[in-house]
């Protein structure tokens, strides 16, 4: 069931999850820019020999593969799982064929064959392919229950891995499907045909890459109707509330998210897009209002979005609870590729960072060291007494799959797509957004980066003759030197030369949180570099839930565990655990006990040895 060498076409030069050229920064693409060592080498290396096969082997064990089988005509049975079970073999097809990019493993590219020619022989002969909906209502139940069937969210999943498919590996087949899908939904969906909108967006940002990709004009009018279409009353109108679905105001007039996390950045990513691509300033200038107040009100210190396990959705302003944080690790993606678009359209510094930000520690942590574990809720706070089993409850420790399974091949398709979010480029420079080891090619010039980053703040780039670039100096980083000069934090630096060195200062820093989140205020955090930390049991000798810090500066050590990492040490004050008589006086603090160290480890790497507490926020004493 492989495909026919006739299928096979020329590789893509331009292998980038979003191969927009319309933006400030043009991005450079798997095989411009390859990570070789490093952080981030060997979590792609897990990523893409032990995670990507395990999880086909998972999306068996769940039914997902059954269900696009049957609706091939091939055995016999019943629906198996979520309205929503397509999508996540969609999310492992461009995980694999990202990784492909990478490894270039034929076994692998066997295994997207196989798989793309089931996807290929359950299609309709008029385009439409949800499995689903096939098996359990046929061809009447179509787009019938769009608000909460996910057809859309589907489809769009499908035309991303196409289009990563097309890139990587040539191969046609998958390519193929997701034209005639996507031609099916511009003779369906419109102001003169139906007008309707699927409850889960991210056909918008598919929709756009196909049009990149096919140059067909008609896929981008189609995802621009798409966005244009939220905030009218089409999902009230079928008796749901509209801010779950971000569809209670225009994308165009909303000033900040809200509803289901999830689907309000992929929602914002796709409207980026369409910004992108047809030059709308005033969109960007709305995208750029929500993120902002996202950013600033309704984020967390890890970059973990949305404050309520009720309805997986952001909360009010600073609404951020460290014990009740939901901060799906599908919502830290989804954050990424809004910042991502926004970086590119804007070409601001403060999106590079921001994705940073959610890389190192909203999006890391939902994944274990191992990279075949998973977390789908990040708190910032699990305190020690036991939680009842709710399923996605980190209480339980972290799982191999889930019932709901979006999170898992979100992951590896981001990990094996990494290098596509590194660097950018202009006529006249190249941008490096994010330091990693490896090399940078654009145009004639080849940079060679050696870091040890986050560990170090040492970055040395070597080129065979002088290249201009432009390094992000983090806003953290104030008194960052490159070739010894200071240099500004929150920016860009520009330099032409054949060598350079980029000094990034790593000193450990105590945070405050916003007096304006009551659940925290008059708490610090820990951080060093990019990366946020956290106390966790296993560390500690003291109570965790009863530590507060002094305000000593801590000290960072390098220690043999977790994969080597950076922990922190600081001073702190161990709490009785109680308080006697209420009220309870002013005075009379929690932490009148004994002085103890406090060991921080980053909150990435948390939940990887044993279940226990740990927390990022502490009390000061």
């Amino acid at each position: 069931m492989s495909a026919s060498p006739e299928t096979v076409s020329t590789v893509s030069t331009f292998r980038s999850p979003a191969a927009t050229t319309k933006g400030r920064r043009h991005p450079l693409g798997l095989g411009q820019v390859t990570i070789t060592g490093g952080f981030w080498a060997p979590r792609q290396a897990r990523n893409g020999a032990d995670a990507i096969p395990s999880g086909q082997d998972q999306l068996e064990k769940a039914g997902n593969l059954h269900n696009l089988r049957l609706a091939a005509g091939i055995g016999e049975g019943e629906a198996i799982g979520p309205v929503f079970a397509d999508s996540d073999v969609y999310k492992w097809l461009e995980a694999a064929a990202w990784e492909y990019g990478r490894s270039l493993d034929e076994d692998l590219l066997q295994r997207i064959r196989d798989l793309t020619a089931v996807v290929a022989a359950a299609q309709r002969e008029d385009g439409y392919l949800d499995s689903v909906v096939q098996l359990r209502y046929g061809d009447e139940g179509r787009y019938q229950q769009l608000v909460w069937s996910h057809e859309h969210y589907c489809a769009g999943h499908l035309i991303q891995a196409a289009v990563a498919q097309i890139r990587c590996t040539g191969d046609r087949a998958l390519l193929d499907v997701a034209i005639k899908l996507a031609d099916h939904l511009v003779a369906t969906f419109g102001d003169d045909k139906t007008v309707d909108v699927d409850g889960h967006p991210v056909i918008e940002m598919a929709l756009v890459e196909l049009y990149r990709e096919t140059g067909t004009t008609a896929y981008l009018d189609l995802a621009k109707w798409f966005v244009d279409a939220r905030g009218h009353g089409i999902i009230e109108r079928h008796g749901h509330s509209p801010a779950y679905f971000s569809d209670r105001v225009p994308v165009r007039e909303a000033t900040s998210v809200e509803g289901h996390s999830v689907r309000a950045v992929y929602l914002a990513a796709g409207a980026a897009d369409v910004a992108l691509e047809t030059g709308d300033a005033d969109l960007i200038e709305a995208l750029k209002r929500q993120f902002d107040h996202m950013w600033s009100t309704k984020t967390y210190v890890t970059g973990g979005l949305g404050a309520r396990w009720e309805g997986e959705a952001f909360g009010d302003e600073y609404e951020l609870p460290p014990d009740r944080a939901y901060a799906e690790t599908c919502a830290a993606i989804g954050g990424i590729q809004w910042a991502w678009r926004m970086l590119l359209a804007t070409g601001e510094a403060f999106y590079a960072d921001a994705i940073e930000r959610m890389l190192y520690n909203g999006f890391l942590a939902g994944v274990s060291l191992s990279g075949t574990e998973y977390f789908y809720v990040n708190p910032l706070q699990l305190r020690g007494a036991a939680y009842p089993d709710t399923g996605r409850s980190p209480a339980h420790g972290r799982r191999g799959w889930f019932d709901c399974a979006c999170c898992p091949p979100n992951i590896m398709r981001t990990l094996s797509s990494l290098d596509g979010y590194v660097a950018t480029a202009t006529p006249d420079a190249v941008q490096i957004h994010q330091y990693v080891a490896g090399v940078i090619k654009s145009g004639d010039a080849e940079l060679r980066v050696e870091t040890d980053y986050p560990w170090d703040g040492a970055v040395h780039i070597t080129a065979d003759a002088p290249v201009a670039v432009e390094l992000r100096i983090p806003a953290w980083a104030v008194g960052a030197t490159v070739n010894g000069e200071p240099v500004e934090a929150g920016g860009y630096a520009r330099v032409e030369a054949a060598e350079i060195d980029l000094q990034l200062p790593m000193a450990p820093r105590i945070v405050a949180a916003d007096p304006r989140i009551d659940a925290v205020r008059g708490c610090v955090a820990l951080e060093r570099g990019p990366l946020v930390y956290a106390v966790e049991q296993v560390d500690n000798a003291a109570n965790v839930d009863d530590l507060h810090l002094l305000p000593e500066a801590p000290v960072a050590r390098t220690a043999e565990l977790l994969d080597g990492v950076t922990v922190l040490t600081a001073h702190g004050k161990a709490g009785t655990g109680h308080r006697e008589g209420w009220p309870f006086s002013p005075d009379a603090a929690d932490s009148t006990g004994d002085e103890v160290e406090v060991v921080a480890i980053p909150y990435y790497a948390w939940a990887n040895r044993e279940i226990g507490a740990m927390r990022v926020w502490l009390p000061r004493a």
